[in-house]
């Protein structure tokens, strides 16, 4: 277990993943087949050949699914109830088949539960491509387990 227990997040705590992932087509292919979603910009090049971005695109609930896997060791491995929330998600810029990306975790926000047994922690979590742009963003709330004592 490496996640963080409720009391290790603090607010405006910038935790960057060290992993970073390359997506392949396969990736991408899988992802649409398994969700059912069959946009063709995702998966027709002729289709996206002719659109503005010129190529396929990765689907973008793909990239925001990766991000969040990629900050489960550093945050919430083994020490989350539940994901409450996954809010004001934006794609800035298109991802596209071989593109590396990475994320960042920062913690907004923490309050304990009513109870005072757990606590409900929000983080900002961007998302970059190997040319450091962004290319995806969100906050993702969460329910926390606390230290056992």
């Amino acid at each position: 277990m490496t996640g963080l227990y409720y009391e290790e997040f603090e607010v405006g705590q910038t935790i960057t993943h060290e992993k970073g992932r390359t997506i392949s087509e396969s990736d991408n292919q899988q992802f649409c087949d398994m969700t059912m979603n069959q946009q063709p910009l995702h998966l027709n090049a002729e289709f996206a050949g002719d659109t503005q971005f010129g190529e396929r695109l990765v689907n973008g609930l793909y990239t925001m699914s990766l991000a969040v896997g990629l900050s489960i060791p550093d945050t919430t491995d083994g020490t989350i109830v539940a994901n409450l929330s996954y809010d004001n998600v934006s794609h800035p810029k298109p991802v596209f088949h071989g593109d590396t990306i990475r994320a960042q975790s920062t913690v907004t926000e923490k309050r304990e539960t009513s109870d005072g047994e757990r606590g409900v922690v929000t983080m900002q979590v961007e998302v970059f491509n190997q040319d450091d742009e962004l290319v995806c963003e969100f906050e993702r709330t969460i329910l926390s387990l606390k230290k056992p004592e």
